[in-house]
């Protein structure tokens, strides 16, 4: 026997999409209910890794958020120093928000003690060190942006120099006033 769903369908292969549809308001709802305190809404994103192998030959998952790190041309650096650089921005936010969930969750739990704002300044010490988490891959993020801008500056001569050879020739330019 099939259960129907709310959208009409059945509990079946067909709806495999949507069993993660409704984890965030679930997790979202019971943190809330631990303590009646404010706890943002929780979001969960199911990634499907099936052909990560045959994408990007086999490399693990760590590896795939950067591209490989050859570095025989500027556009190489510039890419590697970029992605790097959009990967921990991403990654520093993802971070930040995780730190004030797990604030607000820990400081609904009541102090053994019973001393008051006891949770909250437990909490506090423990998503301390998840926030310095967060500013130190913020940091990464503008090391990486500095990476880029130092070589460029660096190598700055051997640069302009395959520039200058690689432009086109420039076209004559008609002159309508000698006739």
């Amino acid at each position: 026997m099939a259960t129907t769903t709310r959208n009409g369908g059945t509990n079946g292969a067909a709806n495999k999409g949507n069993k993660f549809a409704n984890a965030g308001a679930a997790a979202g709802g019971f943190v809330g209910a631990l303590g009646g305190s404010f706890v943002p809404p929780v979001n969960v994103t199911v990634n499907n890794h099936k052909n990560t192998a045959a994408r990007g030959g086999g490399r693990s998952h760590a590896e795939s958020l950067l591209p490989a790190p050859e570095f025989t041309s500027p556009a190489q650096v510039r890419n590697y120093c970029n992605t790097l650089r959009a990967a921990a921005v991403t990654l520093s936010i993802e971070v930040a928000m995780g730190a004030e969930i797990l604030k607000g969750v820990l400081a609904a739990v009541p102090d053994p003690d019973g001393r008051a704002f006891g949770s909250r300044v437990r909490a506090a010490k423990v998503a301390r060190k998840m926030q310095r988490s967060a500013d130190a891959l913020r940091d990464a993020a503008k090391n990486a942006a500095a990476c880029y801008a130092v070589f460029q500056q660096e190598y700055e001569e051997e640069i302009q120099r395959v520039r200058h050879r690689a432009r086109k020739p420039q076209q004559p330019v008609m002159n309508w006033a000698q006739q």
